[in-house]
């Protein structure tokens, strides 16, 4: 039978999903509704994180054991919590492609696993489920994911072997000085001054530490000190983030943060506090699994993007078995689905839930996995 029979099934997925939007680490609702469906069909699966949700298909003859990601949390908005990444989307692919492969039992070779992983959109539900061991109970040999992306035209997916995410981080620093009156500058340690100097120093770690040929970016978004316009401010917040492929890369960018601060503390009598957050690690494409994604899917569907410096946990899989994420295409300007990830305003066509659900079907049966 076709896969498309699953057409109106996974847009009612979407539908019912995208109602319940939940923020990461409360996706109740959400868990329940997927486990209520798993339940319908007979699907066995265990609870992990509370709102994880991970389970196993077995083939009849399996050689390997093949493992496809959803994420399940939303972002939070002025309604509260909103389906602003497709998050709903990717819950609805593969709550089809477990339908799919439970009424063609008889036909799949391999195992496969599932996971409905929380927190994507904070901490990184990623990593605790590995942390929690699970590709090593379900001996999981490699792994597969998409996301829905406005950025390139429907009816296409975009990749590339090798790095296609960033790694990231969270940049906090507070420098601390003197206050006085803005008339005797001479009494005071003007942290704004220091601030100024520091943004601007900053600069110099792409430009002249890191490698031309890496990509990194350090860019400080936000900016908060002082109080009255004639008062020498004592404090001043930076915030910003850092963003690089390379982990080598990153770990200079941060040590070198570090020993900016140490040089404006002398430099200026004053005390910096660094603060960095680590964020997810990059996505790194196995290259064998993507020259077979090329040839399952077929070059004229493909698109082979630069890396992108838009980061996701999706990479923590990675670190366990080799895997593939790809670009569900999803732009139409014919019907206005041009909007940007995380914008009030994303929306997409269903109509690629259906194609994302034979991309998948296409990839199990090259490998074999899926006798045809």
């Amino acid at each position: 039978m076709n896969i498309s029979y699953l057409d109106e099934k996974v847009r009612c997925h979407r539908q019912n999903l995208h109602q319940l939007a939940e923020l990461s680490h409360k996706e109740f609702n959400t868990a329940k509704y997927i486990r209520d469906y798993l339940d319908k069909l007979g699907v066995e699966y265990e609870v992990y994180l509370e709102t994880a949700t991970v389970g196993i298909i077995k083939g009849q003859n399996p050689k390997k054991t093949i493992a496809f990601r959803a994420d399940i949390d939303a972002l939070p908005s002025k309604n509260g919590a909103e389906h602003l990444c497709g998050h709903d989307g990717h819950m609805s692919i593969l709550l089809g492609l477990i339908e799919y492969l439970v009424s063609n039992k008889e036909r799949l070779k391999d195992n496969i696993v599932f996971v409905f992983q929380p927190a994507e959109e904070d901490t990184g539900g990623a990593k605790r489920l590995m942390d929690a061991g699970v590709f090593k109970k379900y001996n999981v040999d490699e792994v597969y994911g998409l996301h829905i992306h406005p950025d390139f035209e429907e009816g296409y997916i975009a990749c590339r072997p090798g790095y296609l995410m960033a790694q990231n981080g969270e940049i906090n620093i507070d420098i601390i000085g003197k206050s006085g009156h803005g008339a005797i500058p001479q009494n005071a340690t003007d942290s704004v001054l220091i601030a100024a100097q520091f943004v601007t120093s900053l600069q110099s770690i792409i430009s002249r530490n890191i490698n031309p040929m890496e990509g990194a970016v350090l860019t400080i978004g936000k900016i908060s000190g002082g109080n009255v316009r004639n008062i020498v401010a004592e404090s001043v917040r930076l915030e910003g983030t850092m963003r690089c492929f390379n982990p080598d890369v990153y770990e200079t960018m941060a040590s070198r943060i570090k020993e900016f601060a140490k040089g404006f503390e002398i430099s200026y009598n004053c005390k910096v506090n660094i603060e960095i957050i680590d964020g997810f690690l990059a996505v790194k494409n196995d290259e064998k699994l993507y020259e077979e994604l090329v040839s399952a899917v077929g070059k004229e569907k493909m698109i082979q993007t630069e890396p992108l410096m838009i980061s996701e946990d999706f990479s923590y899989y990675q670190r366990e078995v080799p895997g593939v994420f790809f670009m569900l295409g999803a732009r139409n300007e014919e019907k206005g689905f041009v909007n940007g990830l995380h914008n009030i305003n994303f929306n997409f066509n269903e109509d690629i839930l259906v194609e994302a659900l034979k991309i998948y079907e296409t990839i199990l049966k090259y490998k074999k996995s899926l006798q045809s």
